[in-house]
């Protein structure tokens, strides 16, 4: 189930944009899918595959309608129907016809490790451009968050991302959780720029941490920064959401560098 917030009318301005026009509310997919620009069909089946993998659609989750989901990536709804059959195609996806139908998730998140032979993986400079990238945007999409005047349901939005993360029953469910929180705090930024950097940051870093083994001392670790960062951010400390979060990016680049290389 994706998270929403309502926006309280004192405290739109730059998030006004991620507000579903229908529900007045806004989430994670309408933050993170954004009009598909180029190569259209590869460009929306890119985006919805990437949802899918970092979490924004979930395991069971029914797509928004082909109207709305195609207003969204600004597509016709032929491109989207084809870029549909090939997540189909893909085992993302199961499509049911007539009256109640819809398109609904089937991908379940994989176990980290169990990357398919063959799978292209970052490694080398690739890796280390990667992390870089993410060194870059990740601690200043919190700074940026942590300057914020955040309204009450959005603070409560951010509570709940990090408590999913905490309670997550399994590998496979903590690496979900985990990218949605990172999305929740770009999201929270209140930059279409950073939202869709931070987007891109967690895809690469979800790929390498699939091929690395559940390191428990790691995940420790990592759910205490979580912690730490969200407090910066509703605290309004910006200086400090941002080191930990450096710090954050900094511990999970050690672990690849050493385990991939």
């Amino acid at each position: 189930m994706v998270h929403s917030q309502t926006i309280d009318g004192s405290e739109r301005g730059v998030l006004d944009q991620y507000v579903h026009p229908q529900s007045g509310q806004t989430s994670l997919p309408d933050v993170v899918l954004r009009p598909a620009g180029g190569n259209v069909f590869e460009a929306t089946v890119e985006q919805l595959a990437t949802a899918i993998r970092l979490g924004v659609f979930t395991n069971g989750e029914q797509l928004p309608p082909e109207r709305e989901l195609a207003e969204r990536l600004s597509v016709s709804r032929n491109t989207l129907r084809d870029a549909i059959a090939a997540l189909r195609e893909s085992g993302l996806v199961t499509t049911k016809q007539g009256r109640g139908g819809g398109t609904s998730v089937t991908y379940a998140a994989e176990h980290p490790a169990t990357v398919v032979s063959g799978s292209f993986v970052r490694s080398g400079a690739a890796m280390l451009d990667a992390l870089t990238f993410r060194r870059v945007v990740e601690p200043g999409a919190a700074w940026l968050a942590a300057t914020q005047s955040l309204a009450g349901d959005q603070r409560a939005w951010l509570t709940e991302s990090l408590r999913e993360v905490e309670i997550a029953p399994d590998a496979a469910a903590h690496r979900v959780a985990d990218s949605r929180l990172h999305l929740a705090i770009a999201t929270l930024s209140g930059s279409p720029m950073v939202v869709d950097a931070v987007t891109r940051a967690q895809a690469a870093l979800h790929d390498m941490l699939m091929a690395i083994p559940v390191l428990r001392r790691n995940i420790e670790h990592s759910d205490a920064q979580h912690h730490q960062i969200v407090e910066a951010i509703l605290g309004g400390d910006p200086d400090r959401a941002r080191a930990v979060m450096e710090e954050h990016c900094d511990a999970t680049s050690a672990l690849l560098r050493g385990l991939i290389g």
